[in-house]
C-alpha cells in the first residue's frame, strides 16, 4: 500500500537577483515553485517602463516533499532553505493563495493610519489578506508595514480606509 504524499511549501533563498531564474530552470525541471512578482514603474530619461520585481528578494515557494528538498539545491542560484526553530520553514497554501489573490485581483489605494499603535495585532478586514492577523511594524502616512503573524514575512501595502482592525486582548 502506497502511502499518502506529503507535500509541503519550502522557502528557498537564492542568490541576489536570481529569483526569476531560478523560478524558470526549476519550473522546467517540474518542480511546483512559485516567486511572487509584482509589476512596478521605471523611469529612464528618455521612457518609463513596467517591469515586474520580485516581491521578496531573495527568495521563492518551492512545493515538495521532504525527500525532493536537497535535489533541488543542486539546480544553479539556489543557496539554501529558510529554517525555523531548527526546522525548514513551512508556509501555509493559505497564505501562499492569499499572495496570490493580493498580486492578481487587488488594488489599494492610500490611507492614514494614525490611530493603531506600532506593535498592535490587527485583522486585515479587507483586500488581499482579508482575514489574516498580522502585526503592524511601521507606518507613515499612506502605508503600513505589517508581518504575517504564521509566515513571517513583512509586507508594505497601501490600504483602503478600513482594513486594519486591531485586535482586542
Amino acid at each position: 500500500m502506497n502511502k499518502p504524499v506529503d507535500r509541503n511549501w519550502y522557502v528557498l533563498y537564492t542568490k541576489p537577483r536570481h529569483e526569476k531564474k531560478v523560478t524558470k530552470r526549476l519550473s522546467d525541471a517540474n518542480y511546483t515553485i512559485y516567486c511572487p512578482l509584482f509589476k512596478v514603474k521605471r523611469q529612464w530619461s528618455d521612457r518609463i517602463k513596467v517591469l515586474e520585481e520580485p516581491l521578496f528578494r531573495g527568495f521563492v515557494f518551492v512545493f515538495l516533499e521532504e525527500e525532493e528538498r536537497e535535489e533541488v539545491l543542486t539546480f544553479p542560484g539556489t543557496v539554501r532553505y529558510l529554517f525555523w526553530l531548527g526546522k525548514p520553514a513551512v508556509v501555509n497554501s493559505v497564505e501562499i493563495e492569499s499572495i496570490q489573490n493580493w498580486l492578481e485581483h487587488f488594488d489599494h489605494e492610500r490611507i492614514e493610519l494614525e490611530d493603531i499603535p506600532l506593535g498592535t495585532e490587527v485583522l486585515i478586514t479587507s483586500g488581499q489578506f482579508i482575514h489574516n492577523e498580522a502585526i503592524l511594524l511601521d507606518k507613515s502616512r499612506n502605508k503600513a508595514v505589517i508581518r504575517l503573524k504564521n509566515l513571517g514575512f513583512q509586507l508594505s501595502l497601501d490600504l483602503n480606509s478600513n482594513e486594519l482592525l486591531p485586535i482586542q486582548v
